[in-house]
């Protein structure tokens, strides 16, 4: 009878173990994704940064695009305010969406391309660009991990006791994925001015005599 005592001491210390190992891991777990959350929020703290200066700079140029510059500045406070990567999402795109039409404005200023303050602010908006892509992916990639361990057997008796909820990744809309292309090469380009048709009363050319 003591050896049965025993046994189910032994069985319940390992399934305790179990348990508290389990419980253990959801919470570093969930930690990662708000420390990568964190890291996704300091490259767009980063972008919306820069935003008011290329703003400003396309407005020295083109004061009269007020549509357009209003529309940036409102998406960056939309973008600003957003508190979930889901609503976050959302907002970032309609922020790239209203970056890429001030690009296309950009184009038709010459003056404004060649400005060395605005393409200082390119350079730096592409090279954040790449640093949310990859601070999305990585973040993203915690968030899958963490549903997949609360969603599997025994994991999600754990998740069920201690209150583990699935967390929302940070994926824009499937039409507003890709990120504004901070250049002008995407850019619709000012219609070029077609050459001048030959005169109707022009000469021909001399015909190659006879042989």
């Amino acid at each position: 009878m003591g050896l049965v005592w025993i046994i189910i001491a032994i069985v319940v210390v390992l399934i305790l173990a179990i348990l508290v190992g389990m419980y253990n891991r959801f919470v570093m777990l969930r930690a990662r994704i708000d420390n990568a959350w964190a890291q996704v929020q300091v490259q767009l703290k980063r972008r919306w940064d820069l935003i008011p200066n290329l703003v400003e700079t396309v407005k020295g140029y083109a004061a009269h695009e007020s549509k357009t510059l209003e529309a940036v500045v409102e998406a960056r406070s939309a973008a600003v305010s957003a508190t979930t990567p889901e609503a976050s999402a959302k907002a970032e795109a309609g922020l790239a969406g209203a970056l890429r039409q001030l690009l296309a404005v950009a184009e038709a200023y010459p003056n404004l391309k060649a400005d060395q303050h605005f393409l200082s602010l390119q350079n730096s908006l592409s090279e954040t660009e790449d640093k949310i892509s990859y601070a999305r992916q990585f973040f993203n990639d915690t968030v899958m991990n963490y549903n997949i361990a609360i969603a599997r057997f025994p994991g999600v008796i754990v998740a069920s006791l201690f209150n583990f909820k699935p967390r929302e990744s940070f994926e824009a809309p499937q039409a507003e994925q890709d990120a504004p292309k901070v250049s002008f090469e995407d850019a619709p380009s000012v219609a070029p001015v077609q050459a001048s048709e030959p005169a109707a009363d022009a000469s021909p050319a001399p015909e190659a005599p006879e042989a």
